[in-house]
């Protein structure tokens, strides 16, 4: 219990510095330097060092800066306005309209992305300015922003998952496969909510455009090809196996690149100023993952995942009862600590328990997904609340506050894939046949 008290001190003090205005990545990096000065024999300094850059040396990261420079140059011409142009007559007797491009457009960007940041981060850019500007709700908008971006490491590739499925020795493509359906399912449970809050409110929508016709909605979709043309083709060398995800991020940055310069949109201006958007946005990111990585080693060297999730194994708990446990204990830890730290810090106390209840290991890296994506959006870490605090200027409490109804969206995919684990397995078993 005293390592556990450790970690409720660690809290504490780390909510009162971000309510005190410190920047979010000091934050971070102060209470691991706490954790580690005064609860262990390890040297805060060097550890500072290594976390900085271990956490942004990286070349999967690169992929990071990449795909925001290409959402800056798509938000910085005419490519943005004309995907919603084109999107626009096919969405507009939908409740919600074209608030759903948040969902559909972090649903595709995050089957290429792989990042939960870099999908957010790029499809605010392109999307909040539109909708702002047709009058769409801001707080709807950024709450579906903030959730709809963690599809970046549900839909298929996904860099947790690759995680997870080394930690736990399970297929990576069995769990690549798995993740499709609750991705699917959770895309709907977020378009959903949207469509029956917009019937609630219709006074907080902008006016429906006049109806049109087949022919005039087939003309409008030709805006649509540009964006299409250049996802498509992204995917497309992704899976084709020609290009790994950092180098599709170099493909898109360059296809936007051209795709601008042939529509005449493209400016030395909205290119620098493209360019210094990236950085800034970037470093914001980096510098928040530098101090996230360094919590993450104290937490590590203290010893609290462990703690919290031998606490559990020792109130021997039935199966769903083990489930319901285990979603508060990763709830609890997505309040301090990045999605794959959790994975890492956790799954050789917590599988043990789980193949001990019965349940399937690629059923369960899906399950801890979920749960990683919950915690993305939860005060006081979550980390697609702070890519959405540096772009937008609100509060981090705002931005969670309006993340609460797609926060229990969440919930009810966890609740269903643990009713119907079938949602998760079918779909590796089909193409794969059964587990051995």
């Amino acid at each position: 219990m005293e390592t556990l008290g450790i970690g409720l001190l660690l809290l504490v003090l780390m909510l009162v510095l971000l309510a005190g205005g410190l920047w979010i990545a000091m934050t971070l990096a102060l209470c691991g330097w706490v954790g580690q000065f005064f609860f262990t024999a390890t040297e805060p300094g060097k550890n500072l060092f290594s976390a900085f850059w271990d956490s942004n040396a990286s070349w999967e990261l690169a992929a990071l800066p990449l795909f925001i420079w290409m959402g800056e140059i798509l938000f910085r011409t005419k490519l943005s306005e004309e995907m919603f142009e084109g999107l626009r007559p096919w969405l507009n007797r939908i409740p919600g309209r074209l608030m759903h491009t948040t969902v559909l457009g972090c649903g595709i960007f995050g089957s290429v992305s792989g990042s939960s940041a870099a999908t957010c981060a790029t499809i605010s850019k392109v999307a909040l300015p539109e909708l702002r500007r047709r009058g769409y709700d801001e707080n709807l908008a950024l709450g579906a922003l903030a959730t709809s971006g963690t599809l970046g490491i549900l839909i298929p590739p996904s860099i947790t998952m690759v995680v997870y499925a080394v930690a736990a020795d399970a297929s990576v493509i069995r769990i690549f496969l798995a993740g499709f359906l609750p991705g699917l399912l959770l895309m709907a449970l977020f378009m959903g909510y949207i469509g029956w809050w917009s019937t609630r409110h219709p006074d907080r929508m902008p006016p429906a455009d006049p109806p049109t016709s087949l022919g005039q909605k087939l003309r409008a979709s030709g805006n649509l090809i540009p964006c299409t043309a250049l996802i498509v083709f992204i995917v497309w060398v992704l899976v084709a196996g020609y290009a790994t995800a950092t180098e599709c991020a170099a493909y898109g940055a360059v296809g936007s690149l051209a795709i601008a310069a042939w529509g005449r949109s493209l400016t030395v201006r909205n290119f620098v100023d493209g360019l210094v958007g990236a950085t800034r946005t970037s470093c914001m990111i980096m510098f928040i993952l530098g101090g996230a990585a360094f919590l993450t080693k104290t937490m590590a060297f203290t010893g609290v995942p462990i703690a919290l999730a031998g606490w559990v194994d020792g109130m021997q708990l039935s199966p769903y009862a083990l489930i319901a446990a285990l979603v508060l204990v990763y709830l609890v830890l997505g309040t301090a600590l990045d999605g794959i730290s959790m994975i890492v810090l956790t799954t050789a106390v917590v599988l043990p328990m789980i193949q001990k209840a019965g349940f399937d290991l690629v059923w369960f890296g899906i399950f801890v997904v979920l749960l990683v994506e919950i915690a993305e959006v939860t005060p006081p870490v979550g980390f697609n609340l702070f890519v959405l605090q540096n772009m937008t200027g609100k509060d981090s409490n705002i931005i969670a506050k309006a993340a609460i109804p797609f926060f229990f969206c969440l919930i009810v995919c966890i609740g269903l894939i643990t009713v119907f684990p079938s949602i998760v397995t079918v779909l590796p078993n089909l193409v794969m046949g059964p587990e051995r």
